[in-house]
């Protein structure tokens, strides 16, 4: 993330004179050897390719101090990290390795940015190696904007915070948790100013993961911080130091976008997109008692055109989990929930309305979703 634009030697006699240039001519191809299987890069900004289809930044941005990487062809490490910045402001750097494109320099054969609705999958995976005598996080960042740039800061940044050490904490506020990609997340919000941020901070550790970037990308749509016609642009694995940081490393990355319909016209059922206006209302009617409740919910089709299938995301409040459901069939019980038509209610007319409810128990005080999304637009409430 960047986000502002972003050696003497003496001898005795002939005998010594040819044992000690013996020794240094094995130095030198010894640190040639290395010179040739690592690029050290300590520019600000300085950035090289790897596997002929990544793109390796330095990515220095928030302290003077030497910061300096060893790019390997399966990553980095951090090899020097000067200085130190305040833990509740902004890290020093963010050296990380992406795929797509960032500040217009764009990775070998990438096909993002992509459309957020073409996209079938974006399958990827990351490895870390961590340190203890530094203050950072491990993050991985997805960014989303509403069109195809390659320049600047896009709208959206998505973080996967894989682990963090020291008093640092992700952008705005925690928001409650979230199963995503079958994993437990707590959420942050928030925005720096420049774009919104949306956390997702791992409980603990995780030091390798192969996942779809799309989960995420369909949390940010489910919380009206991104629309399904907006465009993924980068994805980006590295770290965000504070203090210190050497010996941290990225030992391995891999990222595809796997562009497709993710729609099967013949299931209304299907988990992909499903086509025809989204123009929306939703209410979200509900009958409370200790510890369980009944929410009945009604998407009207406000727009000029049929809905024919619909998916309806929206997160439910932390301590609520479905128990059963009637008339839409559902992904995910807790935290991000997805329901989707059944055969008698795929198609929603102009002024129409689909209807669907379901059962949960509750623990705390409870409240019901603040968003709702159709086909990956924003629904009115009310």
């Amino acid at each position: 993330m960047r986000p502002s634009p972003h050696h003497a030697r003496s001898a005795r006699g002939l005998f010594g004179a040819l044992l000690t240039s013996l020794v240094s001519l094995a130095a030198l191809l010894t640190t040639a050897s290395v010179a040739q299987a690592d690029t050290t890069i300590c520019q600000a900004f300085g950035t090289t390719t790897i596997q002929g289809r990544y793109v390796v930044q330095n990515n220095r941005w928030g302290t003077s101090a030497t910061q300096c990487i060893a790019v390997t062809d399966s990553g980095f490490r951090i090899t020097q990290a000067d200085g130190s910045v305040p833990t509740n402001g902004a890290p020093k750097s963010y050296p990380s390795v992406y795929n797509g494109c960032h500040y217009t320099n764009c990775s070998p054969g990438t096909n993002l940015p992509a459309q957020l609705s073409t996209i079938a999958n974006a399958p990827s995976s990351i490895s870390y190696s961590y340190v203890n005598d530094a203050a950072y996080n491990a993050s991985y960042d997805i960014w989303l904007d509403p069109t195809p740039r390659t320049d600047g800061v896009n709208r959206t940044e998505i973080m996967l915070w894989f682990n963090k050490v020291g008093s640092v904490q992700p952008i705005g506020s925690p928001v409650g948790t979230a199963t995503v990609a079958g994993r437990q997340w707590q959420v942050w919000s928030g925005s720096n100013g420049s774009n919104d941020v949306l956390s997702f901070v791992a409980p603990s550790a995780i030091s390798s993961w192969n996942f779809d970037v799309m989960d995420f990308a369909r949390q940010a749509v489910s919380r009206g911080l991104a629309q399904n016609s907006w465009y993924l642009t980068s994805v980006q694995a590295g770290f965000e130091p504070w203090q210190n940081g050497a010996g941290l490393a990225v030992t391995s990355f891999s990222s595809t976008v796997n562009k497709g319909s993710t729609t099967d016209p013949g299931s209304p059922t299907d988990p992909g997109t499903p086509g025809g206006s989204t123009a929306c209302k939703v209410a979200y009617g509900t009958n409370v008692w200790q510890g369980g409740f009944t929410a009945d919910v009604t998407i009207t089709n406000t727009g000029s055109s049929p809905v024919s299938g619909w998916k309806l995301a929206f997160t439910l409040p932390s301590g609520q989990q479905i128990t059963n459901a009637w008339n839409a069939n559902l992904s995910g019980s807790s935290g991000a929930v997805t329901a989707s038509n059944v055969s008698h209610n795929g198609e929603v007319a102009a002024g129409g309305q689909a209807t669907f409810g379901f059962q949960g128990s509750s623990s705390g005080t409870f409240t019901q979703p603040t968003a709702f999304s159709l086909n990956g637009t924003a629904c009115a409430t009310g």
